[in-house]
């Protein structure tokens, strides 16, 4: 994650930008996601839930913060700005796991990653909306067998989209859990995964095991964010 720090334009609330979503300024006036923050010239920063942005949108909140923002630019808010957020934030942690697929870090089949969990090979794991209770029971209990925590919480997530959609961003047939092996693959899916749940007001997504979880710090770190003019878009 980069340590990078903006300020939500809506909660003035601080925050790795990573964790933030970026809107920019078209060049029509619309103001568009750009969660991979790309876009070139200025944005502005929200960390609020669609629920929040939808208020904020009714109350006109938004549109005053950003006219700060861009300085009074002529700018015009897409109606379904909301869902165009959703819809890009869920296309940036499908793309990552399709990313982790391609380069070797991301099992797929309950007993390859059974067999992941139980040597203590798993650092991540997931389901589709539609996996068998069991299924994912089973899993969870082989994750806690493998990294010796018996008797805890530690289970995996069920992503709010069925196997056809997870199955076609991995290019895999019937895909109903995932897991990744490797640590930092699991803590860059986490961070997509993360941003795009946060938003659309669901359950977050665990802190890969033995990493630190989003706002806390390794073990001797102080956790602080730096210290930036937030009121700037460095890109």
């Amino acid at each position: 994650m980069s340590d990078a720090v903006r300020k939500c334009i809506l909660s003035q609330e601080r925050d790795a930008r990573d964790s933030l979503v970026r809107l920019a300024l078209a060049p029509d006036g619309q103001i568009l996601p750009d969660v991979r923050a790309k876009a070139p010239g200025r944005g502005a920063w929200i960390g609020v839930s669609r629920a929040e942005l939808e208020e904020a949108i009714a109350k006109k909140r938004l549109r005053g913060a950003l006219l700060r923002a861009f300085k009074g630019a002529e700018l015009i808010i897409p109606d379904d700005l909301p869902q165009r957020i959703a819809d890009a934030l869920e296309r940036n942690a499908l793309d990552r796991l399709g990313l982790e697929a391609k380069s070797g870090t991301l099992l797929t089949g309950s007993e390859r990653i059974e067999t992941a969990a139980r040597s203590g090979q798993l650092h991540a794991l997931y389901h589709a909306a539609d996996a068998s209770d069991d299924g994912r029971r089973k899993l969870a209990q082989a994750w806690r067998v493998g990294s010796d925590k018996e008797g805890s919480d530690l289970k995996g997530l069920a992503l709010p989209v069925a196997r056809p959609i997870l199955s076609l961003a991995l290019g895999r047939e019937n895909v109903v859990h995932i897991g990744l092996t490797d640590r930092a693959a699991a803590a860059r899916v986490s961070d997509a995964l993360d941003r795009w749940l946060h938003f659309i007001g669901t359950e977050s997504a665990p802190a890969p095991c033995e990493t630190a979880s989003r706002g806390s710090s390794p073990s001797g770190s102080s956790g602080a964010l730096p210290a930036v003019d937030v009121n700037e878009d460095f890109e």
